[in-house]
């Protein structure tokens, strides 16, 4: 089998599965945290 793309890999969906639940869990944090703590973990989640 020949991979022609990163998104064919197993390990790139789970990668993608985990940081589209960690954004979705960030929806949830009280609105005092939106724009700090919720900022900083969905950007930490994209550089994985």
């Amino acid at each position: 089998m020949q991979i022609r793309s990163a998104r064919e890999l197993e390990v790139y969906k789970k990668g993608y599965e985990l940081a589209t639940k960690v954004f979705e869990a960030g929806r949830k944090f009280p609105s005092e945290e939106k724009y700090a703590l919720t900022s900083q973990i969905r950007r930490s989640s994209r550089s994985a």
